[in-house]
């Protein structure tokens, strides 16, 4: 616990300050998160980082990321963004044949895959961030308000197991508690904040972005145990890596994005 709660304090005393400020520190902050992140999940499968398919993923995922308000200086060369990356996949499909099914069909899958989960939600933290710091901390409440509903409900109430399987855990009633505290963090933000959107509507967004939010953490957990691994990665002393904390924000940046900034 002592652990946990340092590498919170740390990573809050740099994380906090970049988010707030913004601009090009707060790209470069993403840009590195979205690599460790990217780096994990292909350690998880095995995957070289150093290596041709390697290299060419993370290429594809900075092109990926690459800021909206860039995107004409890449599309002077003729090409549009996702041109690059149907590039990339056309590389790493010839170079399965290039090592003799060494790399094979599944491993471009993954690491295609990969890139698409960890590009999407980086990108859209990044486009968020660009309306202002209110949806980002809107994002963070619902999420830790989701995260702590469901662990201190869970335990209180909890007795049918959510998914066994996947995260033995979590259970039913901790899953409506954590949608429970999300939605008091929504109406705060509705009567407190200048968020464009009626009352009812946020409440809506909310509980789809909670019940998401957590479907992210069981995806995450799913992978983990495919894998047979504890943790995505060690960047993060006690907590594990950069897919452990963000795993439900990968999945709420987008949605966030889509419903109430594409109106």
């Amino acid at each position: 616990m002592k652990q946990r709660i340092i590498t919170a304090v740390i990573a809050a005393a740099i994380f906090i300050p970049i988010v707030i400020y913004g601009g090009f520190p707060f790209t470069i902050l993403v840009y590195l998160m979205a690599f460790i992140a990217l780096g994990e999940a292909l350690r998880m499968s095995k995957l070289k980082l150093i290596s041709f398919p390697g290299i060419i993923s993370f290429l594809m995922l900075g092109i990926f990321l690459i800021p909206h308000q860039y995107i004409d200086k890449v599309e002077k060369l003729g090409l549009e963004k996702m041109d690059f990356i149907y590039i990339g996949l056309l590389l790493l499909l010839c170079y399965t044949v290039a090592s003799k099914n060494r790399y094979t069909i599944i491993d471009a899958s993954f690491m295609l895959l990969s890139i698409f989960y960890v590009g999407f939600g980086f990108y859209n933290f990044l486009f968020i961030r660009e309306s202002g710091l209110t949806l980002i901390l809107y994002s963070l409440f619902i999420i830790w308000a989701t995260d702590s509903g469901a662990y201190f409900i869970g335990r209180a109430m909890g007795k049918r197991k959510l998914w066994p399987e996947i995260s033995p855990n979590k259970t039913v009633e901790g899953f409506f508690g954590g949608i429970l505290c999300a939605l008091i963090v929504a109406i705060l933000f509705s009567l407190f904040s200048n968020i464009e959107a009626s009352m009812l509507k946020l409440i809506i967004i909310t509980a789809v972005l909670s019940v998401f939010g957590q479907m992210g953490d069981l995806v995450e957990s799913a992978l983990k145990r495919h894998y047979n691994v504890k943790d995505s990665g060690r960047i993060l002393p006690g907590h594990g890596g950069i897919l452990d904390r963000f795993d439900s924000l990968l999945f709420v940046w987008p949605l966030i994005s889509y419903l109430l900034l594409h109106q």
